[in-house]
C-alpha cells in the first residue's frame, strides 16, 4: 500500500492483518511498529490509537473475551450447576474470537516467543480469576469456585486448541461441549 490511507475504513483490522503478516515473515522480535503501520497504510500515531504496543495486536480483545465469559456466567440461571454456568461462559467466548485462520496465525506467533507465551498464560490466569469471582458472587465458596473456574479455563484451552487444529472443522462451542462431556465422563469414572 502506498501513502497513508488514514481515511480508509477498518484501520484496526488492517493493522492486525499487517502485523500478523509481518510477524509471520520476519518474526515478532524483528518487526517494528513503524513497519506494521506502513504495511497497513496508516501512521504510527494511528497504530498507537488502537494498540499500546506491538504485543497488544495479539492480545487486543482479551477484555471483551473476559467480559463475555463473566457476563454469561453471571446471567446463567441460579438453578444451573456451577460447571454448567461456566460452560455457558466458555461457549459464549467463541462469539468474540477472530476467525479460525487469524487465530491460527496468532497462535503460531505466540508459540514462537517465550514472552508472548507468558503473556498468554497471564491472560488465562486472569480469566480464571474473573470466573472464580463471578462464581463466588453466585454463592459458590472456595475452593469450589476456584476449582470450577480452572476447569472451565482448561476446557476452553482444550477446545480452542482442537478448534485450531486442521483435522477438526467443528465450531468452538461444539468443541467446548465435547470437552465438557469428557470432563463429566472422567468425573463419573467412565
Amino acid at each position: 500500500m502506498t501513502g497513508m490511507a488514514r481515511w480508509e475504513p477498518d484501520s484496526r483490522g488492517r493493522l492486525r492483518h499487517a502485523a500478523l503478516d509481518l510477524y509471520g515473515e520476519r518474526g515478532f522480535e524483528r518487526t517494528t511498529v513503524a513497519e506494521i503501520a506502513r504495511r497497513a497504510g496508516v501512521t504510527e500515531r494511528t497504530f498507537f490509537r488502537h494498540f499500546a504496543d506491538k504485543r497488544e495486536v495479539l492480545f487486543a480483545g482479551s477484555e471483551e473475551l473476559q467480559e463475555t465469559m463473566v457476563r454469561a456466567v453471571a446471567d446463567a440461571p441460579a438453578s444451573l450447576a456451577p460447571l454448567d454456568a461456566v460452560a455457558r461462559g466458555v461457549e459464549a467466548a467463541g462469539a468474540v474470537l477472530p476467525d479460525r485462520e487469524m487465530a491460527r496465525r496468532r497462535q503460531t506467533v505466540i508459540a514462537a516467543n517465550a514472552e508472548l507465551r507468558e503473556r498468554e498464560l497471564i491472560k488465562f490466569a486472569s480469566l480464571s480469576a474473573a470466573l472464580a469471582e463471578t462464581l463466588r458472587g453466585r454463592g459458590l465458596e472456595d475452593p469450589a469456585a476456584s476449582l470450577t473456574a480452572e476447569i472451565g479455563i482448561a476446557v476452553f484451552r482444550n477446545a480452542f486448541e482442537r478448534w485450531l487444529a486442521a483435522d477438526d472443522e467443528r465450531d468452538l462451542p461444539a468443541l467446548v461441549r465435547d470437552s465438557l462431556e469428557q470432563v463429566s465422563a472422567l468425573a463419573a469414572g467412565r
